[in-house]
């Protein structure tokens, strides 16, 4: 497929010796964002937009408070730049807040910001953040989009420092792929900067202002593949060494030093991965890279994507042990309870032990326990003698009986769990579509290592609150007693077990079919029921799902399924 960009207006001379991204970047120098999620840059610098600067248009007069379409109430300003403005706003509809770009009609970039907002519209890509709405009415063009108010900016989390290496990784594995997707239906950014990039609460990485934010400022480029691959090592490159890998300052980060090229990142910064400090390198614009690694220059966003899949993947790290803190005892427990706490600082007197009983009544009690004790011991001597000579006298009769208790033992002893066949094993989605990757589920019993059942991909954990879940039915070909069924996952997965009844004539089709007879989560879970349970047919519920893969998506993978008495 030919490279081409939605977003381009003009096309800019890419003959320089930088390349498109270090100029934009230099000729904003971004700061950090003072808002979580700002909509685009907060500073008010003009951009080297190429053929646009001579038709300038003055930005609309809207206020806070202000409507567009009875619908959008306009909050807050967030941009005000170059003939157009971006605000966070309410959808008074939908009870949410979005973002929208405004720009006047006659606007020379209008045509342009509304042809990439309907084509990037277009990419249901849970990794962008996504145009919603993209309407000329009246004298003025607006593009309403996603705002997402626990997301955090790459400019926000380099201010406090270079990302650690699993979250680097995590974030230009998704990067990567999510641009690859968008340069496959023609889409190009462009302008993908720490300001574009953000990172939710969840830990996933979105991208905003696909084709949208280039069309605001007009920036358009002959090679849209390799400026956003170049714009993707840059942004790795920050996120290891907290440098901009160009000798300019931006995005509230220090350039490189003037006069000596670009330098790895590993010898910007001790400690960073190699892996990634070269894969950073080969995105960048560095005909390859440098003379001791001889590896080819990535110059698409498919390349870096096939270049991560060959690197070792990069597990995240362990959790940290933290130590309890020391147990504290209430003040109650402390015999203060309901007197006045004393002042700091005073020292409190400690009170002296009571003496011993030196009195005279002191004495008699003494020798009172003292006998106590004397005829206690007496007493319990003649008891022990005493079963002591009974004992003596029974001992044949418990011999002759002994043969025959140890028979009852052994017949009452529970017998040993013994494994039960699975005949069969069918997909459950009764609340979805009726079918789950049907073609695999027979993997779930089949005793070979590596192999899963996995179910579709969803957008969140719960199944993208679409459904409670899916499953499998176990049918054990006849009715039996069942003791316990042990499921393997790949990932944390939570899981019920529910049982048919065993005088049901066939299988359920709808799950109120089942009860449920226990649950559990963890990757591997051993479902025992609390009371005697007898059924053909065994469902396996999962109820909530992992993260599996690097592109954010949520799917549940069933490795093994084993059922015994």
């Amino acid at each position: 497929m030919a490279e081409r960009s939605t977003a381009a207006v003009d096309v800019a001379d890419n003959s320089g010796e930088q390349s498109l991204t270090a100029q934009a970047d230099q000729s904003t120098a971004d700061g950090v964002a003072k808002n979580r999620e700002q909509d685009t840059d907060s500073d008010a610098a003009q951009e080297n937009t190429g053929t646009d600067g001579s038709e300038k248009t003055s930005p609309l007069e809207l206020h806070s408070g202000h409507k567009l379409a009875r619908r959008y109430r306009l909050e807050e300003c967030v941009t005000r730049l170059d003939g157009f403005s971006s605000w966070r706003a309410v959808d008074e509809m939908l009870r949410r807040a979005v973002g929208v770009h405004i720009l006047p009609a006659d606007h020379s970039r209008a045509r342009s910001v509304l042809a990439a907002a309907r084509s990037s519209a277009l990419l249901s890509d849970p990794r962008f953040v996504q145009v919603l709405d993209a309407v000329e009415e009246d004298d003025i063009v607006y593009v309403v989009h996603e705002w997402l108010p626990d997301a955090t900016e790459l400019t926000a989390l380099l201010a406090a420092g270079p990302l650690e290496v699993y979250d680097a990784y995590q974030m230009v594995s998704q990067m990567s792929s999510a641009m690859a997707s968008a340069h496959r239906e023609g889409l190009a950014h462009l302008r993908l900067n720490p300001n574009a990039v953000l990172r939710t609460s969840t830990g996933q990485w979105r991208i905003r202002g696909l084709a949208v934010n280039a069309a605001l400022r007009g920036i358009s480029s002959s090679t849209p593949q390799r400026t956003d691959t170049e714009s993707i090592g840059a942004l790795l490159y920050a996120a290891l060494t907290q440098r901009w890998p160009y000798e300019s300052d931006a995005y509230g980060m220090s350039g490189l030093p003037k006069d000596i090229g670009l330098i790895p990142p590993d010898q910007v910064r001790a400690g960073v991965h190699r892996g990634l400090s070269e894969l950073a390198m080969r995105a960048l614009v560095n005909d390859g890279a440098t003379a001791s690694r001889h590896e080819s220059p990535c110059t698409t966003p498919e390349e870096l994507v096939k270049a991560i899949g060959e690197m070792p993947r990069i597990r995240p790290p362990e959790p940290a042990f933290t130590t309890p803190p020391e147990y504290q005892r209430t003040t109650y427990q402390q015999g203060t309870y309901g007197r006045p706490a004393p002042h700091p600082g005073l020292t409190q007197p400690v009170p002296a032990p009571p003496p011993p009983l030196q009195s005279r009544t002191g004495k008699a009690l003494k020798w009172a326990v003292s006998a106590l004790l004397i005829a206690a011991l007496g007493l319990g001597s003649w008891q022990l003698a005493d079963a002591l000579m009974e004992q003596g006298g029974k001992a044949d009769d418990t011999n002759k009986t002994q043969t025959t208790d140890d028979d009852d033992k052994s017949s009452s002893a529970p017998k040993p769990a013994q494994p039960i066949a699975i005949a069969s094993a069918v997909d459950f989605d009764p609340m979805g579509d009726g079918s789950e990757k049907p073609s695999d589920v027979a993997k779930v019993y089949d005793d070979a290592p590596g192999t899963y059942w996995q179910t579709d991909f969803y957008l969140s954990s719960d199944f993208g609150r679409l459904k409670p879940g899916v499953g499998v039915i176990l049918d054990l070909g006849k009715v039996q007693e069942v003791g316990k069924v042990t499921v393997s996952f790949v990932g944390n997965t939570s899981v019920e077990l529910r049982a048919a009844s065993s005088d049901a004539g066939g299988q359920p089709t709808s799950l109120d079919g089942f009860a449920k007879v226990t649950q559990g989560s963890g990757d591997s879970v051993t479902l025992k029921p609390e009371e005697t349970l007898k059924s053909r047919y065994l469902l396996v519920w999962l109820t909530e799902l992992p993260i599996q893969a690097d592109d954010g998506k949520w799917r549940g993978r069933v490795v093994d399924v084993k059922v015994s008495s």
